[in-house]
């Protein structure tokens, strides 16, 4: 299937980074990870959202972390040298990172923000983020993902 190329797959071109595309039609409302995790048909331990955090005073961060799991908010400001994160508001989301919600891929945003990924990734072949619109994810390595965005890994959800 041929489909336009998003921001974040001409980064990953331009870096010469191999991954594959994952296309599937959008429904009506908000899709949860675990509903993207089944139209592409992969395993819901693959596929990976992408959250931005910002501290009191409006700096970035981004997390990314299994869809079946939730960040856990202390762990993740205690990774970035932070009191305390609070979700980005989602108002905000576009503006800031030139992404929507459901299709913000942690790699091509606006600015190379600090970008924390999970331990987990590490226990997978693959990792499976958002390709940067909604319906379109890119599966690529997690070393590939990592260099891309300079990105820390830690461990970062609730046990």
């Amino acid at each position: 299937m041929k489909h336009k190329k998003t921001n974040a797959m001409r980064m990953l071109d331009r870096a010469k980074i191999d991954y594959e595309v994952k296309t599937f039609e959008v429904e009506d409302g908000h899709m949860d990870g675990e509903r993207v995790a089944e139209l592409v048909g992969e395993n819901v331990h693959d596929v990976f959202k992408t959250l931005v955090l910002e501290n009191a005073e409006h700096d970035h961060f981004v997390f990314v972390v299994p869809v079946s799991e939730s960040l856990d908010m202390k762990a993740a400001a205690s990774v970035v040298n932070e009191k305390k994160l609070q979700l980005m508001p989602l108002d905000n989301l576009k503006q800031v990172t030139g992404y929507i919600r459901g299709g913000c891929s942690p790699v091509g945003m606006k600015h190379l923000f600090p970008t924390t990924i999970d331990q987990s990734a590490s226990l997978r072949e693959k990792i499976i983020v958002s390709g940067g619109q909604r319906g379109i994810q890119i599966v690529l390595q997690l070393q590939d993902l990592v260099s891309m965005t300079n990105a820390q890994v830690e461990d970062i959800t609730q046990k």
